[in-house]
């Protein structure tokens, strides 16, 4: 049987930890060092089912413009480039730089390559700092950060998932905008915060690879203007 490699390490900024990438024949999975395995290139179901879910709605709008907090390993990326216009623009924020250089130089092609495609906009950075300077500027955001609301990486992505966060959030969308939250557990209260903001939340319950492994959340929250 193979073993898994390590490849490399990547730093999370403001002494979040580490990230390992770790190789197994074909697959790539990476770690957080001693709290296990945060994604793998062979389970992405409900990372792809988040692109497709929150974009749908702008699906012919040419000017949709979509911000993705947390690259991960793409895929959430290529499928919301797959459910938009040629013409949408797509802002991916990645607070890790090595995960950025990971996707360029190991993982891409598992994705399709959507770091290469033209309406990709990378920044390296906090996602909250976008979304805090980006009043009614687009029409989805998209959050894969951490393990969800109730993360393990980063103290910081508690203000991500707050009240006043979630506020940021509201503002930072169009009229018509959906903020779509992935997460790999339940959590209550946090649906409870998305509906005092003033979102209307639907919960969609999708598996972790076609149609098996474990079951994740996606909570769509649209603005109710």
């Amino acid at each position: 049987m193979n073993r898994w490699e390590e490849l490399e390490v990547a730093e999370i900024p403001n002494d979040g930890g580490q990230l390992r990438l770790m190789k197994r024949a074909d697959e790539y999975a990476i770690r957080i060092a001693g709290r296990g395995e945060l994604m793998n290139s062979r389970t992405h179901g409900s990372e792809d089912a988040l692109g497709r879910l929150a974009c749908k709605p702008y699906a012919n709008h040419a000017a949709a413009r979509v911000l993705v907090g947390g690259l991960g390993m793409g895929f959430t990326l290529a499928t919301t480039l797959e459910s938009l216009a040629p013409s949408a623009v797509v802002v991916v924020a990645e607070l890790v730089p090595g995960v950025v250089d990971w996707n360029r130089r190991y993982l891409g092609d598992y994705a399709g390559q959507p770091l290469r495609d033209p309406r990709v906009q990378v920044e390296v950075g906090d996602v909250g700092h976008l979304i805090k300077k980006g009043k009614g500027r687009y029409h989805a955001i998209l959050l894969d950060v951490d393990n969800g609301p109730e993360g393990l990486t980063h103290d910081t992505n508690d203000d991500l998932y707050s009240l006043v966060g979630l506020q940021s959030a509201y503002n930072a969308l169009t009229e018509d905008g959906t903020l779509a939250v992935w997460s790999a557990s339940p959590a209550p209260r946090f649906v409870g915060a998305l509906r005092k903001v003033g979102f209307d939340v639907a919960e969609h319950k999708v598996r972790a690879h076609a149609g098996k492994g474990a079951r994740h959340l996606i909570w769509l929250a649209t603005r109710t203007d």
